[in-house]
């Protein structure tokens, strides 16, 4: 079993809590996204970010100054997002990294696929960014079937935990012996199941969190999940969409 999930825009170095463990797979083709940013103006930059004057000020400086070799941060403790915080690898044992280390990978639009524990630099760049680059209008022409490929070398079953600006970067370039289920985090609310940003972040985390406590590499022991108030609906499940749904007006605290 392979976990995906998308990385967060918010990122920082921390090269004293834990030490890398090895290079991004794919950092070639990294280092070729680098050079095509680093051709571009500040204006040009900003505007493929959509993003402030003050944060388009710190990433270009970033980017002028950008080491892909050195000063690494291992990418779990890089990305500050809320599911990374409901994760919250900081406090996990070694022999929950080293589930995560195993299964769970993250997608990146400049690295492609990481492993929790690959040394990264902080960046900027979305998956769904109109980057053009060797002669692709955008990065998922850029990367292809590059992050399928790695995921079926290694599996034949994909637990999806990302967005679907992400997921879609690897879902139609699986081959069909790979079997790719999604979760999906809801509450009813008029009649109609309703899925929130915010909420499923927080899900998504928080599962990661659960699944490397279990230990668990089976589809059928993920339903058994039922942190911050969701429960598994076989009802409104499909063999590839597993749906979890609150079952109380309110999530249980976390932690």
């Amino acid at each position: 079993m392979r976990i995906i999930i998308s990385p967060a825009k918010k990122m920082a170095a921390d090269t004293d809590s834990l030490a890398a463990d090895g290079l991004p797979a794919l950092l070639e083709r990294t280092e070729r996204l680098k050079a095509v940013l680093q051709e571009m103006s500040p204006a040009e930059l900003q505007a493929l970010w959509k993003c402030n004057d003050a944060i388009a000020k710190r990433n270009v400086e970033r980017l002028s100054a950008m080491d892909l070799r050195r000063r690494l941060t291992p990418a779990i403790l890089s990305y500050e997002g809320i599911q990374y915080q409901y994760m919250a690898p900081r406090v996990m044992e070694t022999a929950q990294l080293d589930y995560l280390q195993e299964h769970l990978r993250i997608l990146s639009g400049f690295y492609g696929l990481l492993r929790p524990l690959d040394g990264v630099t902080p960046y900027r760049l979305e998956m769904q960014a109109r980057l053009p680059v060797d002669g692709h209008r955008d990065l998922y022409g850029f990367w292809g079937d590059a992050l399928a490929r790695r995921l079926a070398a290694e599996t034949d079953f994909v637990l999806n935990l990302a967005s679907k600006e992400y997921s879609r970067a690897v879902e139609p370039h699986l081959p069909k012996s790979v079997r790719f289920l999604t979760c999906a985090f809801g509450e009813w609310k008029d009649g109609k199941i309703v899925e929130k940003g915010t909420m499923c972040k927080m899900a998504r985390g928080q599962m990661v969190r659960w699944l490397a406590e279990n230990g668990v590499t089976s589809w059928a022991d993920i339903r058994a999940f039922d942190q911050l108030g969701y429960q598994y609906q076989p009802d409104q499940s499909t063999e590839h969409h597993s749906v979890f749904l609150k079952t109380a007006q309110k999530a249980t605290a976390h932690g």
